[in-house]
């Protein structure tokens, strides 16, 4: 028998849950995450969509980092002790955090200092991880912010290693001839406040030389916001040609169209919302529950005891996983096999159905690459979202919008139900509703590029006015 969380015999998704790393597998085949190949018991049915190719050296995107204009405070992190950048090690503790003295990678750093924070505070001495493709025109109106969801980070395009432990969450968006081209956009994206990546968050050192883990305070969308608009205030950009995200990401996309109109030429939300509802929020508590009641969460100060709370970060997402497909496409992946070797009804052991070791798999893979604490703040962030608090409810805080919006909803959603998109494109002062059809749910943002492909160069092509 298999343990959980093991990667052997534990059929993955093909696609990822919003935010992680995509694998691809052949007929009658999964691959693990070390290109090794093993017999799947589970018929996966025929997906009508291909998987995006890498986009790095090989793709011909080019880096420009921050040459192409004044820097401020925008400096590449020191590399001391744990490796140089391009030396390919990444995450030697395996606890999926990137910390000081880690090869950068792609990244680029941001000191955007002190952040006062919406619930009251002060956040001190914040850096933020962000990389950049394409070339900063002279008129500085050619940039395209992309924002990441859950779990994602940085690094939306361009393969695993050298200081990134996953390939790009978004890989088919970005790229010579794909909806946005470095040939002709300049595409920042950050990684999030709060988030474990590089960017300023709960495992980063806090002014006492100690991590922050439990005292890392409360923040929201607007704070996230606030953060990377500073990104942009040092690279000399204060336009935006376009923000694109979804769920997750869909939310600050939105909040930087409502927050700082003058600045957002076009907003692009993807199965997202104006505000997190009661739904959501239930969802979100049994995550939250279950990293919190990991004996060795201690508290969320578990850096320094050798230990970390990878139970219950599993069990989050597990629970989270559900939420991002359909009752429809679980049954037909899986149905009511058991696992190779382990039916319930036959093992000497306790054994699995297939569905189970699927989500065991996408646990353990969680597990190598985020941070548990990163995990709750960020969803206390998505919890905290609304657009409309403290600015006359949600109608009046879209007036506010002068940004050409597209709002794309996937049909089969039952975490970010269609019905949400259709609220907020009614509000919005100018926009476009699109669909995505497709099997996958709330994932379908992800996962159906063509669809999605077509809606990103749609509005990026469309003239104002």
């Amino acid at each position: 028998m298999t343990s959980p969380g093991s990667l052997v015999g534990n059929p993955p998704s093909r696609w990822g849950a919003p935010g992680e790393d995509l694998a691809a597998p052949v007929p009658g085949a999964c691959k693990r995450e070390h290109e090794e190949w093993y017999p799947m018991t589970v018929t996966h049915r025929k997906q009508g969509t291909r998987r995006p190719g890498h986009v790095g050296a090989a793709g011909g995107v080019q880096h420009t980092g921050v040459a192409p204009f004044p820097s401020g405070r925008a400096t590449p992190a020191p590399a001391p002790g744990h490796g140089r950048p391009g030396d390919g090690r990444v995450d030697q503790r395996g606890d999926g955090v990137w910390r000081d003295g880690d090869p950068v990678g792609r990244r680029r750093f941001a000191d955007v200092g002190d952040i006062e924070l919406e619930r009251g505070g002060v956040l001190p001495g914040v850096r933020i991880a962000y990389e950049t493709w394409g070339t900063l025109n002279e008129a500085r109106d050619n940039v395209i912010l992309v924002e990441h969801a859950l779990t994602g980070d940085s690094h939306v395009v361009g393969e695993a290693g050298d200081g990134h432990a996953s390939p790009g969450w978004w890989n088919s968006l970005i790229g010579p001839g794909r909806p946005v081209d470095p040939g002709q956009w300049f595409v920042v994206a950050a990684n999030v406040l709060g988030g474990c990546q590089g960017s300023t968050g709960p495992a980063s050192t806090a002014p006492d030389g100690r991590p922050w883990g439990s005292r890392f305070p409360y923040v929201t969308v607007r704070d996230q916001v606030k953060a990377e608009h500073r990104v942009l205030a040092d690279l000399g950009i204060d336009r935006l040609a376009a923000v694109v995200g979804g769920s997750m990401g869909g939310m600050r996309a939105l909040e930087w169209a409502v927050s700082r109109p003058d600045a957002v030429e076009r907003c692009i939300v993807l199965a997202s919302t104006a505000y997190a509802t009661a739904d959501q929020i239930a969802w979100c508590q049994s995550q939250l529950l279950a990293i919190r009641h990991d004996p060795d969460f201690s508290g969320g100060d578990y850096y320094a005891s050798g230990r970390r709370p990878d139970a219950g970060l599993g069990l989050a997402r597990r629970i989270a996983h559900i939420t991002y497909r359909t009752e429809a496409e679980l049954g037909q992946r899986f149905g009511r096999e058991p696992q190779l070797g382990e039916d319930p009804l036959q093992a000497g052991e306790r054994g699995r159905f297939a569905v189970e070791s699927y989500l065991d798999h996408h646990a353990g893979k969680l597990a190598r690459r985020f941070d548990a604490n990163s995990y709750i703040v960020l969803t206390e962030a998505m919890n905290s979202h609304d657009v409309g608090r403290d600015r006359g409810g949600l109608r009046a805080a879209l007036a506010r919008v002068t940004a050409d919006c597209t709002v794309v909803s996937v049909d089969t959603d039952r975490l970010y139900p269609p019905r949400l998109s259709d609220e907020l494109h009614a509000a919005l002062p100018a926009s476009e509703r699109e669909h995505i059809v497709s099997d996958f749910g709330h994932d379908g943002f992800l996962i159906e590029e063509d669809q999605v492909g077509r809606i990103v160069r749609e509005a990026l092509g469309r003239p104002r006015g």
